[in-house]
């Protein structure tokens, strides 16, 4: 990325013009990559001196507005007199710390090449915006007339994806569970396996207060699988207990390991944990499982600017909802396993037996 891209892309996270998930999206960038952390560090001091300064401009407005209309009344010239003398030490002083915070800044800034970008993206940034503007008049323009002329084509029509996560079977025969938020709205939903199989899947049961969704595999070609090999945990985990996940952050399934740092999730909700594990939004979804192997909660967010800090949905929240499904909704009770043949193999041998059971949710 350019850094004048950069710079831009900070300004708009800065004034909040940014929709909550691209807001997310520059915050874990530069969590990845300290060279354009510390350059927007340096930014937003930039912007913080320059709006002090400001500041000091307004005041110094104000100040002699004042003074000019205690000169204009009768009497009052000796407190106008006072003010300009109050005026000038003050200014002195005032210049003098600005000063000092112009060179620093500036310095930083001049040593670390802010400014040989800057100056270019300065002077390209009104004509680049402008022909944004333009691009995209044109671009809608002519998604418009494309949309018309597909009304007449009868031909299938490929839609582009909209949101990809994570969920995991909890029965051999295609029930599987992932987030409220990964498919509300959805036209249609696909799970896709390790091996690329991919299978339509249709929404039996939501619960958005739990932000729990429970889907049905419905593909001719989604093959019954042999019983699930984890259970699920209806007590409470306990805090500092081992844990570990697997989702798809992005196409390939992403190991992540901690601990459970709390049996309340965010503000004291009690149908959640807080655990310790770096997650990103394609892990919503994903099953987190103690050292033994059984499910103690499924990933739904993790809290902006802390580090690590990610929130998981109580198991035993799970089996509420799952025993709350209208049976009309159902084709078959819904029976979890309760044999766990995790629990005596190793983490890896874990892993690679798990993996056939977690699948990438792709939302259309």
């Amino acid at each position: 990325m350019q850094r004048h891209n950069f710079i831009e892309w900070a300004d708009q996270y800065l004034r909040g013009e940014l929709k909550p998930v691209d807001a997310e999206e520059f915050e874990d960038f530069c969590q990845s990559n300290a060279e354009y952390a510390q350059t927007f560090e340096e930014h937003k001091s930039f912007l913080h001196t320059f709006k002090i300064t400001e500041e000091r401009n307004l005041f110094k407005a104000a100040l002699m507005e004042e003074s000019n209309k205690v000169g204009s009344i009768n009497n009052q010239k000796d407190f106008g007199t006072k003010v300009v003398s109050f005026w000038s030490k003050l200014q002195i002083n005032t210049g003098v710390a600005a000063a000092v915070a112009f060179i620093s800044v500036f310095s930083t800034l001049w040593l670390t090449g802010y400014f040989t970008d800057v100056k270019k993206a300065t002077s390209d940034y009104s004509a680049l915006r402008r022909e944004m503007n333009s691009v995209k008049r044109n671009v809608s323009a002519q998604n418009k007339v494309i949309q018309n002329i597909n009304k007449n084509d009868n031909s299938p029509k490929e839609t582009p994806t909209h949101f990809g996560a994570t969920g995991f079977l909890l029965t051999k025969d295609g029930y599987v569970v992932t987030n409220y938020h990964v498919v509300n709205g959805a036209d249609s939903i696909q799970l896709q396996n390790q091996k690329g199989e991919a299978f339509r899947a249709e929404i039996i049961h939501s619960d958005s207060e739990k932000d729990l969704a429970i889907l049905r595999i419905t593909d001719s070609t989604f093959k019954t699988a042999k019983s699930v090999p984890y259970t699920f945990k209806k007590q409470l985990a306990d805090v500092g207990e081992d844990i570990y996940t697997i989702g798809f952050p992005r196409d390939e399934a992403v190991y992540g390991q901690g601990y459970l740092s709390s049996n309340t999730g965010y503000s004291g909700d009690t149908i959640a944990y807080q655990i310790s594990i770096p997650v990103n939004p394609g892990n919503s979804g994903g099953p987190v499982l103690d050292a033994q192997g059984n499910i103690v909660g499924i990933i739904s967010g993790k809290q902006k600017g802390i580090d690590g800090a990610a929130f998981a949905i109580k198991s035993k929240e799970l089996i509420e909802t799952l025993n709350r499904i209208p049976n009309e909704s159902l084709k078959g009770n819904i029976v979890l396993n309760n044999k766990n043949s995790l629990n005596k193999l190793s983490r890896t041998e874990q892993i690679k037996k798990l993996q056939d059971y977690i699948y990438i949710v792709k939302v259309y």
